[in-house]
């Protein structure tokens, strides 16, 4: 279940990621798959077809290659030259499966009034794609 909500069960937001597919559901591969973190989910209607789509947030990885430390894709909000979350709206049916995002630390502490599933897609710079979430992951992404 993808959620996208200011408001978890009248709590702190929500907003969960997935893995969108390029150009088709063909996922050979991690270089055949975007990493999105979807804001709304809305339809409409354009020449009598309804159509499911999303708006996202889109992730970028910053390098060509996994990290050598963890074995996992490293992510970055993708940004404008102004520092603002580049968004797109996508249609439903080109979404794969939700992804678990693991912020990249490093050395400093975590604060300890984050709340993990409510603002940590907001407080890093960088985010592990987690192979280890669950088996579909494993074998889409790596």
């Amino acid at each position: 279940m993808i959620h996208a909500t200011p408001s978890w069960q009248g709590g702190h937001l929500c907003y969960n990621c997935v893995f969108v597919a390029k150009g088709g559901m063909d996922t050979d591969d991690f270089h055949s798959l975007l990493v999105a973190r979807v804001c709304l989910f809305f339809s409409c209607v354009h020449t009598g077809h309804l159509y499911s789509c999303a708006l996202v947030n889109w992730f970028v990885p910053i390098a060509e290659e996994l990290d050598e430390l963890t074995g996992m894709w490293v992510m970055a909000p993708a940004v404008d030259n102004d520092r603002h979350c580049i968004q797109l709206v996508i249609l439903l049916d080109s979404v794969v499966q939700g992804v678990h995002l693991i912020g990249v630390y490093g050395s400093e502490l975590i604060p300890v009034d984050l709340h993990k599933f409510s603002e940590s897609l907001d407080a890093f710079k960088a985010y592990y794609v987690n192979k280890y979430i669950d088996h579909h992951a494993n074998t889409l992404v790596f």
